[in-house]
């Protein structure tokens, strides 16, 4: 059996992330206003060539942005299985991302992290980061994780054995030295 290597942290207490997406539903409610506003990441950096704060960048369709939000989030605790993509089955990394497009929005994307990161679509910098947008990680020029991104410079993944699908913060140490990138699904 394969074993994903991704730390646990602390900073991924689901009560606390939950709290942290639904004030993040909030700022949603301004999505249409087109500005742009800085909200604090306590205090830490982000990845590199990234602000310590981290924009709201409002979705360009956050009904849909919405969708994938709130089952993502719903699906937090669900037990980490390599190759897993159900809820009942347990979650890898992009056996997550693709329940989650499928469930709600019937869409297929490619099933690995790397085929997911070679997809089409626009890569996006870290400071444009918006509800909806998958981030990955990896080393050397190679991508191995995936997550989907959920807003205050969080993300909702399925980080390792014997864990569960958590959120994690992009400034937490071991994301912040592995991520690789970002890409917009929805348009």
């Amino acid at each position: 059996m394969k074993t994903a290597h991704y730390p646990d942290s602390p900073a991924a207490a689901p009560i606390a992330g939950l709290l942290v997406c639904l004030l993040g539903l909030l700022s949603l409610a301004g999505c249409g206003r087109g500005d742009v506003r800085p909200t604090p990441a306590a205090g830490r950096p982000g990845p590199v060539g990234t602000p310590r704060h981290w924009p709201q960048v409002p979705p360009a369709d956050p009904v849909r942005a919405n969708a994938v939000l709130m089952r993502a989030i719903s699906l937090v605790g669900t037990p980490y299985r390599y190759g897993g993509s159900t809820p009942e089955g347990g979650f890898d990394c992009s056996g997550l991302v693709n329940y989650v497009y499928r469930d709600m929005l019937d869409l297929r994307l490619p099933r690995s992290s790397r085929e997911l990161a070679a997809w089409q679509g626009p890569r996006i910098d870290p400071d444009r980061l918006t509800t909806a947008d998958l981030v990955f990680f990896g080393s050397r020029g190679s991508v191995s994780h995936v997550g989907i991104y959920v807003g205050e410079g969080r993300f909702v993944h399925a980080p390792t054995t014997g864990g569960t699908v958590r959120l994690d913060h992009l400034d937490g140490p071991y994301w912040r030295d592995h991520y690789s990138g970002a890409k917009r699904v929805l348009h």
